[in-house]
């Protein structure tokens, strides 16, 4: 992955780290609207919902973090890919999380959300699941 791609992640993150709890409910909104059906896989308690949020937020920025050394990174990311088929989550879930994602930034990250930031995002999301669903199913 280049520099520049880990950069943009990594730099673009930090600007959403400020508003994380807001950002985590934007991504679950999104999320349900996308695909109603994943909302039975998640709490339904309000207070538990945004521990689930806090814990993606946290996990995001682990790996967001980890972008620096893949070697690392990529271990972690398998292990979390496996965690989520016990969650019941199938491989088609991973686009509706990376189209919410996205939506996500573009909405926390405003015009700081650029087609650079974007394509970046996209890429290192597409690496990121690519690797937790291959060494899932």
């Amino acid at each position: 992955m280049e520099e520049k791609t880990i950069s943009l992640v990594q730099e673009s993150f930090e600007k959403v780290k400020p508003i994380a709890s807001t950002a985590a409910e934007i991504f679950y909104t999104k999320l349900f609207e996308l695909d109603p059906a994943l909302k039975p896989l998640f709490p339904s308690d309000q207070e538990k919902m945004a521990m689930q949020g806090n814990k993606l937020m946290t996990m995001l920025g682990s790996a967001v973090a980890g972008l620096s050394n893949l070697e690392m990174l990529v271990p972690v990311l398998e292990n979390l890919g496996k965690k989520h088929v016990e969650y019941k989550v199938e491989p088609s879930h991973y686009n509706t999380v990376g189209a919410a994602l996205l939506d996500t930034l573009s909405v926390g990250l405003g015009d700081d959300f650029t087609p650079e930031v974007k394509e970046a995002w996209t890429l290192v999301y597409g690496t990121m699941s690519d690797v937790m669903i291959k060494a899932s199913y």
